[in-house]
């Protein structure tokens, strides 16, 4: 047993008990599309335009391109950028413009989820059903996901933003914490208490979860930050994310939950409950240093989050470039 509990030899029972309990299945009907984002509400987000008080901005986003995080797993390379117009050719006249304009054009090719990005409801499968009780392969095909791709969430995912800096309240004197260090509810919970109430954290809200990594990465080199080891959320945090009815969660690691996973055999088993069932949607790779440090000095965890995802008809996954204001 682990010291949540959990026995390490039962991954499929574990997973099929948090799913059990935590299934949203039929709660806002048979046809629902958006899981935790009808938490989300218009009384929500002006919660969350309120709490613009300095104007002080801060983009979670890491960048694209060709010095990011992936290594090739499943496919997963960096951002290939290419220029299909220059200034070299607007200053030698060969564009076919007239009165001497010029511009300059490009193209990106590149994985939905090279950086940081919006895991959507068509991204994981439990025993190939989707959330809400679909059959997966109903859900997405060769054409994508024609149920709920990434463009259904157009417009919504913006409202109170949350940090819990668990690295700074847990972790050692970079505020950094070590790979597989597991965050339990106790974790999560005791960072409340230690942020005060403004981290408070309820129905609507938008939970960024700091661990460090990103921190560590930058400092000594991508390595396995990519599917590697790292800090993340316990498995046995699973009623807790159902429970407190937040509407996302993202964090600064590549695969939200503890890695490695708390199993001696599985791969991302709280991803296997969250999505397609809780219907919960998750950020990885979210660069929280610069909002945590300022968060830190001021007192203040809470702010105006807007983190809309690229609405890629029928994407699993999405690139988005987060703001978070105070």
């Amino acid at each position: 047993m682990t010291p949540g509990g959990l026995d390490r030899t039962d991954p499929e029972g574990a997973v099929a008990a948090a799913a059990k309990r935590n299934s949203n299945w039929g709660r806002w009907g048979t046809d629902d599309i958006l899981g935790t984002l009808n938490f989300l509400d218009e009384a929500k987000r002006r919660e969350g335009a309120a709490l613009v008080r300095r104007g002080a901005s801060f983009s979670l986003a890491q960048t694209f391109d060709a010095d990011g995080p992936p290594k090739g797993w499943r496919r997963r390379t960096n951002p290939v950028h290419t220029m299909l117009d220059t200034g070299l050719e607007a200053e030698r006249g060969t564009q076919g413009f007239p009165h001497g304009i010029g511009g300059a054009d490009d193209v990106v090719f590149m994985p939905l989820q090279a950086s940081t990005q919006w895991d959507g409801l068509g991204h994981i499968f439990d025993h190939g059903m989707a959330y809400n009780g679909r059959r997966a392969g109903d859900v997405v095909t060769s054409e994508g996901d024609k149920v709920t791709g990434i463009e259904t969430t157009a417009g919504l995912i913006a409202g109170r933003g949350v940090l819990l800096d668990v690295g700074r309240v847990a972790g050692d004197a970079a505020g950094e914490l070590p790979d597989g260090f597991a965050i339990t509810v106790e974790h999560l919970e005791a960072t409340v208490a230690a942020h005060g109430d403004s981290a408070r954290v309820g129905r609507g809200d938008l939970l960024l979860v700091r661990t460090g990594r990103l921190a560590r990465a930058r400092r000594e080199g991508w390595g396995d930050y990519a599917g590697g080891p790292s800090a993340g959320l316990s498995f046995t945090t699973a009623d807790w994310l159902h429970d407190t009815e937040i509407a996302g969660i993202a964090t600064d690691t590549w695969g939200f939950e503890v890695r490695p996973n708390e199993f001696d055999e599985a791969f991302q088993p709280l991803h296997q409950v969250a999505i397609p069932h809780i219907g919960l949607f998750l950020g990885e790779m979210w660069d929280l240093d610069a909002l945590a440090a300022d968060c830190a000095a001021d007192g203040v965890h809470d702010f105006w989050l807007t983190a809309a995802p690229i609405p890629v008809t029928g994407a699993v996954g999405a690139p988005v470039a987060p703001v978070a204001v105070k």
